[in-house]
């Protein structure tokens, strides 16, 4: 016994032992020691517009900072629905849609904690953001990994896709819902309207919901459109 806790009793919970080390905090760590550019890490090698400072030290100095609304300042959550409406094309009320998070991992580890139950599964393209395979444990759930390929299509030239065959076999009853990273981390993959829409008929068949990361909309390229 050590400081009043037996040696054979473990301290760590089970699901604890089913992580390793961030890969891209590994990474960052390398690329420090070996002052090498950092392709893993995503920091953005420009400024913060102008008017983004200028209104972070006005709310300073005029003293916000008190608590919140837990769910989201109203005005930021307006601002948040008008640009989903416009942009996404997803009619959005700021009252009833929107909340507010520390980010989008923080995003994502509550909307997966507020619908998981005990034997719900949790289907997962890979190669993924890192986050989301301990995400999925962590709220309950068990991941089911359905790969991305690398494959030549004659009109778009290199993509990668899914085996629709694979995809539909990583639906089941206990299917809770699927992970949509588009465009997707790390590939850059956007994912087609024809993609989108096989995805949504299985969720339909299979009673299921789409938790969707959409943090890169903005980063499009080969004038490939996003669709939310």
């Amino acid at each position: 016994m050590k400081n009043g806790l037996s040696a054979s009793k473990p301290m760590l919970s089970h699901k604890s032992t089913l992580f390793t080390e961030s890969v891209i905090r590994g990474m960052t760590q390398l690329c420090n020691r070996y002052d090498a550019i950092n392709l893993s890490q995503g920091t953005p090698g420009f400024e913060p517009p102008n008017e983004v400072k200028e209104a972070a030290i006005d709310a300073i100095r005029e003293g916000y900072n008190q608590y919140s609304i837990t769910w989201g300042t109203p005005r930021f959550r307006e601002a948040i629905a008008r640009k989903v409406t416009a942009f996404n094309g997803i009619p959005t009320d700021p009252d009833l849609n929107v909340t507010v998070t520390c980010g989008s991992t923080e995003g994502m580890m509550s909307s997966l904690l507020a619908i998981i139950n005990p034997g719900d599964e949790i289907v997962i393209f890979e190669p993924f953001y890192e986050n989301y395979g301990p995400d999925t444990i962590i709220s309950g759930a068990t991941p089911i990994y359905v790969p991305l390929r690398e494959t030549h299509c004659p009109e778009r030239g290199d993509i990668f896709t899914y085996d629709p065959d694979e995809l539909r076999n990583a639906f089941s009853k206990n299917t809770k819902a699927i992970v949509l990273n588009t465009p997707s981390n790390p590939i850059g993959k956007v994912f087609t309207h024809e993609e989108l829409k096989e995805i949504a008929s299985l969720c339909c068949e299979f009673d299921s919901l789409a938790v969707t990361d959409e943090i890169y909309e903005h980063m499009i390229y080969d004038e490939r459109p996003h669709i939310s």
